[in-house]
C-alpha cells in the first residue's frame, strides 16, 4: 500500500528500522575455553597474520593459466574489489573445499566476476605449471555458468620469490609437510581495494551471501553496491567472521532520518502556507 505523501518522510526512518532488524543478528561464536590441544608439529607456524589495509605488491610478476607473463597490477583497475585466493592446485582437500565454497557464493550474488569485481587465485606451490592453472581455471569458470566471467576469474602460478612476497604481504603462512607430501595452510578469502590493499579475511569453505555481499561493497569503497548495500554496511559491523547489526549505527541513522524527514516536513507546510498567502494576497 502506497503511503500519503505527508507522510512518507517520516515512514523513511520506520523503515530503515525494521529492515535493519529483519535481516537478523550474527549468533556469537561459541568460546573456545581456557584449554587448547597442542597444534600437531607440522602445523606450527601455519596461520594467517591479518594484515588489513597493508599494501599488496603489485609489481610481483605470475604466470597466467596461458603462460603469459603477468603482473598483480594488471588486476586491480582502482574502480573494483579483488578477491584474491592462495591455494595450490593439488591440493587433495581443503583447496578445492574453499574454492566450491567461493563457488557457491559468487552464483548467489547478483554481481559478476568481470564486471563489478574480479577473482584472483594464485598458486603458492612453486612447482605447479600454468596448464594445471588453465584446467582449474575451466572447471570453474564451468560451474560458474556466467560468460563474463571469463576476463574476471583469473588463475596464477608463479616462482617462489614472488609468492613468498604475496605471502608475507598477506599475512599467509605455510608450511610444507614432508611425510604428508602436501602443503599446511589455512583456508580464508582475502578481499582488497580496487587500488591492492587488504580490506578483508573471510575464513573457512562457507561463506554466509549477506556477509560476502557487504565484504564486498566495504572493499569497493562504495564503488559498487547499491544505496541500500551502503545502508546496510552503515548498520552492521564486522564481528565474529560476518556482519552483526550495530545498534548504535541503527539509532544514529534513524535519528539521522528522522531529522531529515522532519526537516523535509515542515518544509513541504511552510511552502503550503505560502501558497496560501499569496492567493489571499493576490
Amino acid at each position: 500500500m502506497r503511503l500519503p505523501s505527508r507522510t512518507a518522510p517520516l515512514a523513511l526512518p520506520l523503515a530503515l528500522a525494521a529492515l535493519c532488524g529483519a535481516v537478523g543478528y550474527a549468533q556469537p561464536l561459541e568460546p573456545a575455553g581456557d584449554r587448547a590441544e597442542p597444534l600437531p608439529p607440522e602445523l606450527e607456524g601455519v596461520g594467517i597474520d591479518e594484515r588489513l589495509d597493508a599494501q599488496v605488491p603489485l609489481d610481483l610478476e605470475f604466470v597466467d593459466h596461458t603462460g603469459k607473463a603477468v603482473r598483480l597490477r594488471d588486476y586491480f583497475d582502482g574502480q573494483r574489489p579483488v578477491i584474491l585466493t592462495l591455494n595450490y592446485y593439488k591440493c587433495p582437500m581443503l583447496c578445492g573445499l574453499m574454492l566450491n565454497g567461493l563457488l557457491d557464493a559468487l552464483r548467489a550474488l547478483d554481481w559478476t566476476a568481470g564486471e563489478q569485481f574480479q577473482v584472483l587465485t594464485v598458486s603458492f606451490d612453486p612447482l605447479e605449471t600454468h596448464q594445471l592453472a588453465a584446467i582449474k581455471r575451466q572447471n570453474y569458470l564451468t560451474g560458474y555458468e556466467r560468460p563474463a566471467a571469463a576476463r574476471g576469474w583469473h588463475f596464477l602460478t608463479g616462482r617462489k620469490p614472488s609468492i613468498d612476497r604475496l605471502l608475507d604481504a598477506t599475512g599467509y603462512r605455510i608450511r610444507w609437510s614432508e611425510p604428508r607430501q602436501e602443503w599446511m595452510h589455512l583456508a580464508a578469502v582475502i578481499l582488497c581495494t580496487p587500488d591492492g590493499r587488504v580490506s578483508r579475511y573471510l575464513y573457512g569453505v562457507l561463506f554466509e551471501p549477506r556477509t560476502f555481499r557487504l565484504s564486498l561493497v566495504e572493499a569497493s569503497e562504495g564503488k559498487i553496491g547499491s544505496t541500500m548495500d551502503r545502508i546496510l554496511l552503515f548498520c552492521f559491523h564486522y564481528e565474529g567472521g560476518e556482519y552483526a547489526l550495530a545498534a548504535m549505527n541503527v539509532a544514529r541513522a534513524g535519528g539521522l532520518l528522522t531529522l531529515l524527514a522532519v526537516g523535509a516536513l515542515l518544509g513541504a507546510l511552510w511552502r503550503r502556507e505560502r501558497r496560501r498567502a499569496k492567493v489571499r494576497i493576490e
